[in-house]
């Protein structure tokens, strides 16, 4: 659901573009061993590579490996942007701002946005956004984000502005200062209210996925029932921890799993309206936070996304006499 991150090293291994000239001493060497000459800190594999797609140029032409130099060429080195490259690039991605001053920006994020570049989603992220927003965003850890939300959640987060702003929040979260309600569309008839107090850790056997194991970290969601369908039940889940994934793997281990969830739920059900949801079907619709520098208490709310609201209206319709 969400992950806190609690530390951060800033790191940069970007590889701006290089212009180098062949020595004369290079004369009558294949260029691929020039190469590996003048550029030592690059493997051979990477400068062969990089000969192969045309990103090095020799006196403005691409060259093969086995041609040989003679000295005096130029040489023009353009390698492939990196992983780290792309996570590093300010991209003008449209970000919905519910409140924004010099300490702090919440963020209604919609369903399919990054929050920070990892495998698979290296650029496109709410973190390539915040750094085309503004330049304060640079000179903070993870460009001010503290917690996020999954991918295919919609909703609230705070992102720091600054850096003592960042810690506040930090500390906000590991005291549960922080108050994070979410609505969720689960399958069945739960109880009207209650509490899931299970520690969540990394599943034994499908490692990409979490689950509750004994030993893992403490995770506490409380939830009540807001509506009831025929065969699912809309209600509002307050994190108290903040764990991987922890109300959709929370709300699966008591039986009544998001709608939607491929990772966690059920791959079918007897609803076909259900089932055909596309993701799982989960909103952060407020947050609650002692602002950092005024101290005083805020909170803001999110309209639930059309997608999911068209799924609850129609749900309602039917159930109509």
């Amino acid at each position: 659901m969400e992950e806190d991150w609690l530390d951060y090293s800033p790191a940069s291994s970007s590889t701006p573009p290089q212009r180098e000239t062949i020595p004369d001493d290079c004369a009558g060497l294949r260029v691929d061993q020039a190469l590996a000459r003048l550029f030592p800190e690059h493997s051979r594999s990477r400068l062969q590579s990089w000969l192969k797609s045309g990103r090095i140029l020799v006196s403005g032409a691409s060259p093969d490996s086995k041609t040989k130099v003679w000295g005096g060429e130029s040489v023009f080195v353009s390698p492939e942007p990196s992983d780290a490259m792309l996570a590093e690039q300010a991209e003008d991605i449209p970000l919905q701002v519910v409140f924004e001053d010099d300490t702090l920006i919440v963020i209604d994020k919609p369903v399919g946005l990054v929050v920070h570049p990892g495998s698979g989603n290296w650029s496109g992220t709410l973190l390539n956004a915040l750094l085309y927003r503004s330049p304060v965003f640079r000179e903070l850890p993870r460009a001010g984000i503290v917690h996020r939300l999954d991918k295919d959640t919609s909703g609230l987060l705070v992102v720091a502005k600054t850096l003592e702003a960042q810690t506040d929040l930090v500390r906000q979260l590991q005291a549960r200062t922080v108050k994070r309600h979410y609505l969720a569309l689960v399958h069945g008839d739960p109880a009207f209210s209650g509490e899931v107090n299970a520690p969540i850790g990394r599943h034994p056997v499908q490692r990409t996925k979490m689950a509750v194991v004994p030993g893992g970290r403490e995770a506490l969601t409380r939830y009540r029932v807001l509506e009831r369908f025929v065969r699912a039940t809309l209600v509002e889940c307050e994190l108290a921890t903040g764990r991987t994934h922890q109300i959709r793997v929370h709300m699966a281990h008591v039986g009544h799993p998001l709608v939607g969830d491929a990772t966690y739920g059920k791959a079918r059900s007897a609803e076909p309206r259900l089932d055909a949801f596309p993701r799982q079907a989960l909103h952060a619709w407020q947050l609650g936070l002692i602002h950092p520098r005024s101290g005083e208490r805020c909170q803001w709310q999110s309209p639930l996304p059309a997608d999911f609201e068209n799924l609850l209206a129609d749900l309602r319709r039917s159930a109509k006499p």
